[in-house]
């Protein structure tokens, strides 16, 4: 079921905030999926999730190989009948600030993350929201 990104259901953007392993879907450069289990945040007001992964990762490279417009991606949660999906156009963020914001919002979700001096962010611009919370 589609939602409407502007009035999200309150339980919707709870089950964000429940601690739950996502998978993130890229695309290789060419075009055959790539899913891998990652921890995820979403932020509502601004529509942005974030996930936090090392430069050298598959992910990061799908992302990086389609160019400045970045990539459209799908991140999926479930637990048993409930589950979600945020789809949008990912860029990859590598500046000090964005990646202490994100590990933090990942902190608070999870657990702190260990030290990762080629850590960077996967930032997801949020445009559909699916799902049943």
């Amino acid at each position: 079921m589609a939602h409407d990104l502007h009035h999200l259901d309150p339980a919707y953007l709870d089950f964000w905030r429940e601690r739950h392993i996502c998978t993130l879907t890229t695309l290789r450069p060419d075009g055959t999926p790539h899913v891998v289990p990652v921890g995820a945040t979403y932020d509502p007001e601004t529509r942005t999730a974030r996930v936090i992964s090392s430069a050298e990762s598959r992910k990061v490279r799908n992302v990086l190989a389609a160019g400045e417009a970045g990539l459209r991606v799908a991140l999926c949660q479930v637990d048993r009948a409930r589950w979600a999906t945020l789809e949008g156009r990912a860029v990859i963020r590598d500046d000090a600030a964005a990646v202490a914001d994100a590990v933090r919002r990942y902190t608070e979700r999870y657990r702190q993350p260990r030290e990762n001096p080629a850590r960077v962010v996967v930032e997801i611009a949020v445009d559909r929201a699916l799902g049943r919370a």
